[in-house]
């Protein structure tokens, strides 16, 4: 059933909250209080430690409370045990939106486009398809994330599109982070398709002492809702809440 949004939307996000099977418990009371706060929640991979079938289950647990629907992509340590149809049962099975170069549609105005991302680097450091087999692998792998993104931003025919990563589209969000590492945290050209398809905002993770808010070159906002840089700042115990004004984004999205 369609969810009916009177020109406000609440947009509960958080990622990298690493649920293992010890975590039972501890994150259903911090996740509660979304239902009465947001209109939908949106996790940006990184659910698990490892990926294992008791840590899924376990992540599921902790959402019993939250009656509102919940869209999701996976982190790359949902992927680390290799156990990755299983936790796409697991979540589908919760009635999640896990998507992975998937859509959404919330209602009539809004819709959901996401895709896990992949690294690669920024600007000048960003890593070319040259060179070794391995290193055309690499970028490749990056380029298909790309491509996922923009063809599921594509089949949006909502006004408003929303985009959820894992790995960051842009430079400024992992602000803060060792230089050394910040290749691996994600890739600017996840950037284009996002400004060219109109993105009205954007969600990732990955980036645990990155910034919290940056911007496309199209100037699409981009938040960091990894769950230790809202506890940082003091944004949020659980989450972030974002309001997004309907008939705003959809102007700017389609002039």
């Amino acid at each position: 059933m369609a969810v009916r949004i009177n020109g406000t939307l609440r947009i509960a996000a958080v990622g990298d909250f690493h649920c293992g099977e010890e975590d039972a418990g501890v994150f259903r009371e911090l996740f509660a209080p979304v239902n009465d706060e947001a209109d939908v929640l949106v996790l940006t991979g990184d659910l698990t430690r490892s990926g294992r079938s008791e840590e899924i289950r376990t992540c599921v647990a902790e959402l019993t409370d939250v009656k509102i629907p919940i869209v999701a992509v996976l982190g790359n340590h949902d992927y680390e045990a290799g156990n990755v149809s299983d936790v796409i049962a697991t979540l589908r099975g919760r009635g999640i939106h896990l998507l992975n170069g998937d859509v959404f549609t919330l209602n009539e105005r809004v819709g959901f486009a996401g895709v896990k991302g992949f690294m690669g680097g920024f600007g000048r450091g960003a890593l070319t398809s040259f060179g070794e087999p391995e290193t055309k692998e690499f970028v490749g792998a990056a380029l298909h994330e790309v491509q996922k993104l923009e063809l599921a931003l594509r089949r949006l025919a909502t006004p408003v599109r929303i985009a959820v990563l894992h790995y960051a589209p842009v430079a400024s969000t992992i602000a803060g982070e060792p230089d050394i590492i910040q290749p691996f945290l994600g890739s600017d050209r996840l950037a284009e398709p996002l400004d060219r398809f109109g993105a009205s905002v954007v969600f990732h993770g990955h980036a645990h002492s990155g910034a919290f808010h940056g911007t496309t070159p199209g100037g699409v906002p981009v938040y960091n809702v990894s769950l230790s840089v809202l506890r940082r700042d003091g944004i949020g115990r659980m989450y972030y809440v974002h309001h997004l004004e309907l008939d705003a984004a959809a102007e700017i999205a389609n002039p």
